[in-house]
């Protein structure tokens, strides 16, 4: 017999709906006990070494790799125009020099949605090209953003290049090492989706209402900015930072296990053992650490990793080695949740996209557990 609530609705969520399955969806699988990560059916891992970010893009839009000429004509429109609407600009030196990365792009990507030509139009066609305007222009918000903060004026992209080398561009002034543009378009592919994260599925309960796909994108960056969810590779660096030298990172690990100090970068609700992402980012960390002259930081962090295996059987989860990376690539510390969004914006709007194509409002149920008999008494008469 099926357990009910006090409202007669079935009980069988656990706090925060762990492993409830709230819709079906061909995007992405995790296989939390075996570690596999699929994009439409293609291991994750396997794409990280052998395509490209915008190729993953189409793949997760369009349900299948491009051939040949159709990802030409794809890349033609997708990377041959890629610019911020004058009036964004506007608005980004607008916000105060102590406005965060992370809520000056939840308010100027809301503002997008103004001077998009499609803004008006719910056809697929128009949904794709927002989709693609979304993942050209929330990179190039975050480098013409930080660029302000630091005095410095925004940078045009150049035509005809991927999202990783236009954001390492129009962020740093100059052209990307073609290593570290690599190492940075294989991060966005391992993190282009993930299922029904905390981002996701605030993307998809706006999506259900038949909100538009700005409004929906904006939940889910609010759904990001929160430190138990997106924040969590700035906390390693923090914690590397904290350490100082591989020498430490014993002692101080031991003393945080012993005071019951939670770890950054290591755990995840879905996966009974190591995150599969770890290993294509452990690889290029050390790489580029190398490369870079910041092998201190990667050093440091396979410690914390060595210690925290050995004491607690916790594994390693995608954050971990993606501060170290983007450390070594010169990448502010404020900027990586919102380097998160770059890639996010490709699954976020994938799924924003499948809700529509058979949608049913998101509307759940709570399990009440308080009174239900009291009466109302007089405000002159209450006693508290």
């Amino acid at each position: 017999m099926k357990k009910t609530s006090s409202s007669g609705a079935p009980k069988q969520a656990e706090a925060g709906l762990a492993d409830v399955v709230a819709c079906d969806s061909e995007i992405c699988f995790i296989d939390g006990k075996e570690g596999r990560l699929v994009y439409r059916g293609y291991d994750a891992l396997e794409l990280a070494e052998k395509s490209t970010f915008e190729e993953v893009a189409y793949l997760l839009w369009y349900g299948c790799l491009p051939r040949v000429t159709e990802f030409k004509a794809f890349l033609d429109g997708f990377t041959g125009s890629m610019a911020l609407p004058m009036e964004t600009i506007m608005i980004l030196r607008m916000f105060p020099k102590a406005a965060t990365p992370m809520e000056v792009i939840r308010t100027a990507v809301s503002s997008l949605g103004h001077w998009d030509p499609d803004s008006g139009s719910t056809g697929l066609d128009a949904c794709l090209r927002k989709a693609q305007r979304l993942t050209l222009r929330i990179p190039l918000l975050i480098a013409a953003h930080q660029r302000l903060r630091e005095g410095l004026e925004p940078i045009q992209p150049i035509p005809g290049h991927g999202i990783a080398y236009n954001f390492l561009y129009t962020l740093q002034g100059k052209a990307p090492d073609p290593l570290i543009e690599r190492a940075f378009d294989v991060a966005l592919i391992l993190h282009a989706d993930h299922e029904l994260n905390a981002s996701t599925f605030a993307a998809r309960v706006t999506a259900a209402t038949l909100s538009d796909i700005y409004s929906s994108v904006t939940s889910a960056i609010g759904a990001l900015k929160g430190p138990l969810h997106g924040g969590a590779n700035m906390e390693v660096m923090q914690l590397i930072e904290e350490i100082g030298s591989p020498e430490q990172a014993e002692k101080i690990i031991l003393d945080k296990l012993a005071n019951k100090v939670k770890i950054p970068g290591f755990g995840h609700r879905v996966y009974r053992c190591e995150d599969p992402r770890v290993s294509i980012l452990k690889k290029h960390a050390d790489i580029i650490t190398s490369y870079t002259g910041n092998s201190k930081i990667f050093e440091i962090t396979k410690e914390i990793e060595r210690v925290v295996l050995e004491q607690t059987k916790v594994f390693p989860n995608v954050d971990l080695y993606s501060a170290s990376l983007y450390s070594a690539m010169n990448l502010p510390r404020e900027l990586f949740t919102p380097i998160f969004a770059i890639s996010r914006t490709v699954g976020w709007t994938s799924h924003i996209m499948e809700q529509w194509a058979n949608n049913r409002l998101i509307r759940p149920r709570a399990e009440y557990i308080g009174p239900t008999d009291l009466h109302y008494t007089n405000i002159e008469k209450r006693s508290r």
